[in-house]
């Protein structure tokens, strides 16, 4: 029964990740073609580097993350705060409101973000995609902070408040230090999210400005590049390194 259970996990995860190893294989293959090995070389990481059009849509894919995923922790965080102190009933109606956004396709929000914009003649490019990419990016750090801040005791802050604490000072130094954990899942939620994103950025920018996940789609429409394997094999790594970092700190501080 255990080899079996074992088989089965191996299947699973052969079936998710043998894809991307053969991507990343063949990252490094001299030839053009996909399946047709031609040798060992890095040409394409060096064409990759020296392309113009991906490192421009590298620096407008990393300036919305960090600007949009910056700006929705610090929207998500306050508006969590917010919906902590409401009563239970309205508490109730406000998170189904914010979870529309997480529920709605993409398509749609991305059309409706791009038909708001035009009806204010608000022209599109690099503000639109990224109020855009803040917009739904805030719902999820809303839902990551909620239960951490419904984790505190509900005496906390009027303790803070009769030691001589302002509002404000009871916040920063007693609520957020507690609630930090949710607050840097949200972010890199909130940062992936805006990484990945390609419907609403489509919808919601203009000439100029694109970000990778534009990109890509614009090269593979003329055939697929190894350019492209190059450039997810970095980003793949890229990821699964921060991964370990982050639980070889948390395996440490456990210690």
């Amino acid at each position: 029964m255990r080899l079996i259970k074992r088989f089965y996990i191996l299947a699973i995860i052969a079936f998710l990740y043998a894809p991307i190893l053969f991507l990343m294989f063949f990252s490094f293959n001299q030839g053009k073609y996909s399946g047709n090995w031609e040798g060992f070389s890095i040409h394409w990481y060096v064409k990759l580097f020296n392309d113009k059009q991906i490192m421009k849509a590298l620096y407008y894919t990393v300036l919305v993350a960090v600007l949009s995923s910056a700006a929705a922790t610090i929207l998500g965080t306050m508006a969590a705060y917010v919906i902590f102190q409401m009563k239970l009933r309205t508490q109730k109606l406000v998170l189904n409101v914010n979870n529309i956004p997480l529920l709605n396709p993409d398509i749609v929000t991305g059309v409706a973000l791009m038909a708001l914009y035009a009806s204010i003649n608000l022209r599109l490019g690099l503000l639109t995609m990224l109020l855009s990419h803040i917009t739904f990016s805030t719902p999820y750090v809303v839902l990551s902070v909620l239960p951490k801040l419904k984790q505190l005791s509900k005496d906390t802050v009027e303790a803070a408040l009769d030691l001589g604490a302002t509002p404000f000072q009871a916040f920063t130094k007693v609520i957020l230090p507690e609630i930090m954990p949710g607050v840097i899942a949200g972010a890199l939620i909130a940062f992936t999210l805006s990484i990945d994103d390609f419907v609403i950025s489509f919808f919601t920018t203009g000439n100029g400005v694109t970000n990778l996940s534009i990109t890509v789609y614009s090269m593979a429409r003329r055939g697929i590049s190894p350019e492209i394997n190059a450039l997810s094999t970095l980003m793949f790594t890229t990821v699964i390194t921060m991964l370990l970092i982050v639980n070889k700190r948390i395996e440490v501080k456990d210690i």
